[in-house]
């Protein structure tokens, strides 16, 4: 993209997509799992009837893709997560982790019931190594030079699969649809991202633009699998 574009989409009102994480004190979820719940809440939003055509959400999903594409995850328990489950949205469930998507809001006009939610406060752990990718998901690729708390790494996961479902042909997006979008989401070894990254790799990558916790730059690679976007994957010298 042009600096004269990325100009002009900056000039253009800004929107936000909500994402809400739940957290229980004493159930929270996985990292990996929060992650690719969220990755997966984002593409369901995108592929909803009422994001698109004459959809109720459509207009809303123009205006917040034709300026910067920005997700801001918050997190909630308790009765803060029955309100936010008052709203028009899409809940997606993953082994453990629950993920609420809504549709897009003015940067500064977020609805009260999710307004009084903390950005802060999303750090979560692996107890233990995510296991081996499934057979024909797609791979999202964590930059490992980056420390970022879970909600601002579910936000890049979500940038992630956005632009890869972008990136992919009819075909491919029909097919990983009716599959469910399956998708993985894994902290690339140094040596694997600068392969992942390398001028000529084709893979789209997600570009921070530096507004929290971290400097702009690269944050994640989307590759695809031999079943979905085959000719987006990593071509092994």
């Amino acid at each position: 993209m042009s600096s004269e574009e990325t100009d002009l989409r900056d000039e253009k009102p800004q929107f936000v997509l909500p994402l809400v994480v739940r957290i229980e004190r004493d159930a929270p979820p996985t990292r990996t799992d929060a992650l690719e719940t969220a990755a997966r809440a984002v593409l369901e939003i995108l592929t909803d009837d009422r994001s698109l055509g004459e959809g109720e959400w459509a207009q809303a999903m123009a205006d917040w893709q034709d300026a910067r594409i920005r997700k801001v995850v918050r997190r909630a328990r308790g009765a803060e997560w029955r309100r936010a489950g008052t709203l028009p949205g899409i809940a997606v469930t993953g082994a453990e982790a629950e993920v609420r998507v809504f549709p897009p809001v003015p940067l500064d006009g977020w609805p009260k019931e999710l307004a009084k939610l903390q950005v802060s406060g999303t750090d979560l752990d692996d107890p233990a190594e995510p296991g081996p990718v499934a057979d024909g998901a797609v791979v999202l690729w964590i930059n490992p030079g980056l420390d970022m708390s879970a909600g601002k790494t579910m936000a890049q996961a979500g940038h992630g699969a956005q632009l890869l479902w972008w990136a992919m042909a009819d075909a491919d997006r029909k097919a990983w649809k009716e599959a469910g979008f399956p998708l993985a989401v894994r902290t690339a070894t140094p040596e694997h991202w600068t392969a992942l990254t390398a001028s000529g790799s084709g893979l789209p990558v997600v570009r921070d633009a530096g507004f929290t916790e971290i400097a702009p730059g690269k944050t994640v690679v989307s590759e695809g699998s031999h079943l979905f976007a085959s000719h987006l994957r990593l071509r092994q010298p």
